[in-house]
């Protein structure tokens, strides 16, 4: 560390004001106490793994990528092997797609080497964030797969091997009825055939001759192997918040980024189980997605809706009731929506957004704010097919889809609506939406209005088929 940074200097100033003979008795590597580590996280998702190091102090690091095995190394300056930073090594998952394993060691004075073993080529990003919300500085290290991975097209891969399971159940079925058929046919031609009579036997009733069966019918042919997914509506549900932004959290401690992914995972299963449509998800797991990525996403699946969900807190517990959002490009209808999508439109600060990842951001950014009225008018007549069927399910905040410039709502070509479920700051409301029965009616009054608006307005007809 230099002796010329600000907090060398702070801490000079704290130490001669408590005694200047203090000073002469202790040399300048030795005031030097660098970075204290406060935690360490890993969240780990199908599109990159997120390692954050958070200090009370910026922290920095130098990093390169080596071979035979594939590691990424990490020299962090400033640091000392402490029991926060070896507890990273239990905090990889089996399961993580980019991390095999952790090693940390101290490989100079006051530097520390962290040694990620790797599962497949990785493009990383290491960024600092300064101290926000009830973060202090933190260290991140973003890794991405060299290739990014095609998300329409395993969505239709996966409906396709759906298809071909139900194909293969539909023809092992008519096998089954084939089989049945045959014996029960064999059966009925031996009902009316009597035993030849023994002598002395009395007389028996006249034979009962069985009436002739029809042949019976062949088994229905096995429905072809799908060729491809015609015309599949593809809804994207955006649950928000995520691993670095808990989001609002309530009364008893229930988080807002982990109920809205309870209700989102409970909706993409309800919207799977129609034949044409199928949800896809900016985040399945618990793990931060920036808001432009969340709209990237779904434009990259050239999904028909988006919805993105939340549950968020107001300033007093008595704040009650669901409301529907829509984008709006002259200003919010009232000030709670303005002051809402201001609080919305602060999670990347929180969640940790690597502000040099894009070098043409400004320009995405740009792109994102080309909503068109059409998407405007479409999202409004969504987001009162959702509204009326939530007040079904419970109360309502406001009786009218309100509007304002809510970042994760500026696709184009998509209308994009946000759900506030319920205040999670309110006690009556954070218990309904901690049960699993009233998220169930949340779902259904969601699928309803989703299917409503479908009703009405029925997506154009375009082949999505690969």
């Amino acid at each position: 560390m230099s002796a010329t940074r600000p907090e060398r200097r702070a801490a000079l100033a704290r130490i001669g004001r408590q005694g200047g003979a203090l000073v002469l008795m202790l040399g300048v590597g030795e005031l030097a106490f660098g970075a204290t580590l406060l935690a360490v996280r890993v969240w780990p998702a199908a599109d990159n793994t997120r390692v954050t190091l958070e200090s009370d102090a910026r922290l920095t690091a130098r990093h390169f990528l080596a071979e035979n095995p594939s590691r990424l190394v990490i020299d962090i300056e400033g640091l000392e092997l402490s029991p926060q930073l070896r507890e990273l090594v239990g905090k990889v998952r089996p399961d993580d797609p980019y991390i095999a394993g952790v090693r940390v060691g101290q490989n100079q004075p006051r530097v520390v080497r962290l040694v990620l073993d790797l599962k497949q080529p990785i493009a990383p990003q290491l960024f600092s964030l300064d101290p926000v919300a009830a973060y202090g500085h933190r260290l991140v290290f973003d890794l991405y797969p060299t290739v990014e991975r095609d998300p329409l097209l395993a969505l239709i891969n996966e409906k396709r091997s759906e298809d071909r399971q139900t194909a293969a159940g539909a023809m092992a079925s008519d096998s089954a009825a084939a089989s049945v058929n045959d014996a029960l046919g064999e059966f009925i031609g031996k009902v009316g055939k009597e035993p030849a009579a023994r002598p002395g036997a009395p007389a028996s009733a006249p034979p009962v001759v069985a009436a002739p069966t029809a042949p019976s019918a062949p088994a229905t042919p096995p429905p072809a192997a799908p060729r491809g997914t015609e015309r599949l509506i593809i809804v994207a549900l955006d649950p928000g918040h995520g691993g670095e932004d808990p989001g609002a959290v309530g009364p008893s401690g229930l988080r807002e980024k982990d109920v809205v992914l309870q209700v989102a995972l409970k909706l993409r299963d309800r919207l799977n189980s129609r034949a044409n449509m199928r949800a896809f998800l900016t985040r399945d797991a618990d793990f931060f997605v920036p808001l432009q990525d969340r709209v990237r996403k779904a434009r990259r699946v050239q999904a028909d809706l988006f919805i993105s969900i939340h549950a968020d807190a107001f300033f007093t517990p008595r704040a009650r009731g669901a409301s529907v959002f829509a984008l709006s490009d002259t200003g919010a209808s009232s000030v709670a929506a303005r002051w809402l999508a201001n609080k919305e439109n602060a999670a990347d600060a929180v969640g940790g957004v690597n502000l040099a990842k894009t070098k043409d951001a400004a320009l995405n950014r740009a792109l994102l704010d080309m909503s068109t009225s059409a998407q405007i008018k479409d999202s409004l007549k969504l987001g009162s097919e959702v509204l009326g069927n939530l007040g079904r399910v419970g109360n309502l905040h406001k009786v009218r889809v309100e509007q304002a410039g809510f970042a994760v709502l500026k696709a184009p070509d998509i209308p994009s609506i946000l759900v506030e479920t319920a205040f999670i700051s309110n006690p009556d409301e954070e218990a309904r939406l901690r049960d699993a029965g009233y998220q169930n009616r949340l779902v259904e009054a969601l699928m309803s209005g989703i299917e409503r608006y479908f009703a009405k307005n029925p997506p154009l007809a375009r082949n999505r088929s690969l």
